[in-house]
């Protein structure tokens, strides 16, 4: 079985020579993924409106993966500051409550000032129906 790249469009990913996601048996590799909107390329000013967007984009990349969001097992979030955690977790929570990823969040920076937020997960093709 060989390996699946998927592209969800944006500029970003051929730019700097990555896939979205990567599809390599039953497992699914979602990169680093900001809370731009990819349909606009607008970042939104609210770091809860990035996270968002940030799960958006990654369970797009998921389901054309044959996965989804329920299938996640780690995930990973990076902030640029510790007072963006409490908000970032309303959306995780949303998300994961029931899902539970091992997850980690690590404050730091990232490439271009209007981000707050990255979100990288992976995920294992029918984990969520257990």
């Amino acid at each position: 079985m060989g390996v699946t790249r998927i592209s969800t469009g944006s500029p970003f990913e051929k730019k700097a020579g990555y896939s979205r996601a990567i599809v390599d048996g039953g497992m699914v590799y979602v990169a680093g993924t900001t809370g731009y909107d990819y349909a606009t390329m607008q970042m939104p000013e609210d770091v809860q409106a990035q996270a968002e967007n940030c799960f958006l984009t990654i369970g797009k990349a998921l389901k054309e993966a044959g996965a989804s969001l329920n299938d996640v097992v780690r995930a990973h979030y990076y902030i640029t500051d510790a007072d963006y955690a409490e908000a970032v977790f309303e959306v995780t929570g949303k998300y994961f409550a029931e899902v539970r990823p091992a997850a980690t969040m690590v404050v730091c920076g990232l490439i271009k000032s209007e981000m707050k937020v990255e979100i990288e997960v992976t995920a294992r093709i029918g984990a969520g129906d257990r």
